[in-house]
């Protein structure tokens, strides 16, 4: 295939990660940004072996893990009773793996940092309203209607609450969660936490505490945490109206360990109200558009699959580009090379999700009764370091990717189309 104009929608990690793996095919990319300062949006977040692996490929897989956190397992307790009701483990599969929880701006910044060392340019300040079709080619249309660009293919990475899929033939049906969460990144400082885990309270399906080391930014800052409360979104202004302090107080009496990190609250302007959202954009793309990352697909975070599903759609994106005669056919071949592995955990998402938030008392003690004791046979231990790894099934292969060698610490290269 001849080299395409290409341009991306967002800034983000999908966007950047697509333009780093399209800018080196050949390909002529530009990234248009809406805000006039690309920056991170979010808390902390949990690289599983997939997103690493395509980190890898990017070859900022050593910079990321400088910055990071080492996590070797998901451990979840009971707050009242002290139960552990989940507890897995990575090395429960074979291989090695491993998670890295990061700060969303480390890894931001490795990838934006090294757009910018390659060259390619980031038009800043460009809201989109809607892509137009000329030809076989896509106008990108501002918001104030403005044509900003004529291209060969658009990757829409904008994310959950994209204008340019809203307004395209494969627009999906939107169902938003009940559930969110309050978001904080705090200093770890003398705190009592795990430094290699995801850690969790419970409190039914009603409450869930969590509490995840996630790295430095740079290597000379201190490291942080990622710390989160599950709320209902519809309650999020009786929270707060009810007022900080007696917040802290409910979170206190269920996990008194938490206190050095509720000190450092001191406005709900530290605070992040993240909503979810469930939908699948099938096929993943639309005449002379793709869609990845959370444009595409988005659910719960339960399973921590968001920005290593981002990752490895851009990686797809581009093994399908490398490898089709002509665009067309490059779009089909991107849209099955994601389709299994998509559903799959769109599906174990929402299976998941009911267990760790919902009102369901049954379904709770379902959970810490009956699935935390099958949890512990050898064969569903695998399983579930498996499921949340994001290894159920291959998803590499399809992409043009091999996974990282974690045992021996040999990094595999992509291999040739």
């Amino acid at each position: 295939m001849k080299a395409l104009q290409i341009g991306i929608a967002g800034a983000g990690p999908a966007g950047l990660a697509t333009a780093l793996f399209l800018a080196r095919s050949g390909h002529q990319v530009e990234i248009l940004e809406r805000y006039d300062q690309p920056a991170p949006v979010g808390s902390g977040l949990l690289m599983q072996p997939t997103g690493l692996t395509v980190l890898h490929a990017l070859g900022l897989f050593d910079k990321v893990r400088g910055l990071g956190s080492r996590i070797d397992r998901l451990h979840g307790a009971d707050a009242l009773s002290g139960r552990t009701v989940l507890d897995v483990r990575y090395d429960a599969a074979p291989g090695g793996r491993y998670g890295l929880a990061v700060q969303r701006a480390a890894l931001f910044n490795t990838l934006h940092d090294a757009v910018r060392a390659a060259g390619i340019p980031i038009r800043t300040g460009i809201s989109l309203a809607r892509a137009a079709p000329q030809g076989t080619r896509a106008v990108l249309i501002s918001d104030t209607g403005e044509a900003v660009g004529a291209y060969d293919l658009v990757v829409d990475a904008s994310g959950a609450r994209s204008s340019l899929i809203g307004g395209s033939a494969v627009a999906p049906k939107v169902r938003d969660l009940a559930y969110g969460a309050f978001w904080a990144t705090l200093d770890g400082g003398d705190a009592v936490y795990d430094r290699g885990a995801l850690s969790q309270r419970y409190d039914r399906a009603k409450v869930m505490i969590g509490v995840l080391p996630a790295g430095r930014v740079t290597a000379d800052t201190p490291e942080r945490v990622a710390f989160f409360w599950s709320l209902k979104v519809a309650d999020a202004e009786a929270v707060k109206a009810a007022g900080l302090e007696r917040w802290k107080a409910v979170i206190r009496s269920y996990w008194p360990d938490c206190a050095p990190f509720l000190d450092q609250i001191r406005d709900w302007d530290q605070l992040t109200l993240a909503r979810y959202a469930h939908r699948t954009a099938r096929p993943p793309f639309s005449g002379a558009i793709a869609f990845i990352g959370d444009s595409a697909h988005s659910t719960s975070p339960q399973l921590g699959q968001g920005a290593n599903m981002a990752l490895h759609d851009a990686a797809a994106l581009s093994h399908a580009l490398s490898a089709a005669p002509d665009l067309a056919s490059a779009l089909r071949a991107y849209g099955l090379a994601r389709r299994n592995h998509v559903v799959l955990f769109q599906l174990l998402s929402l299976a998941f999700t009911p267990f760790y938030q919902s009102d369901s008392h049954a379904i709770a003690w379902i959970r810490d009764r009956l699935v935390s004791t099958v949890a512990k046979v050898p064969p569903v231990q695998r399983l579930l370091a498996s499921i949340v790894a994001g290894t159920l099934i291959d998803p590499f292969a399809a992409t043009g990717l091999r996974e990282t060698d974690w045992l021996g610490g040999v990094l595999s290269p992509r291999p040739p189309v």
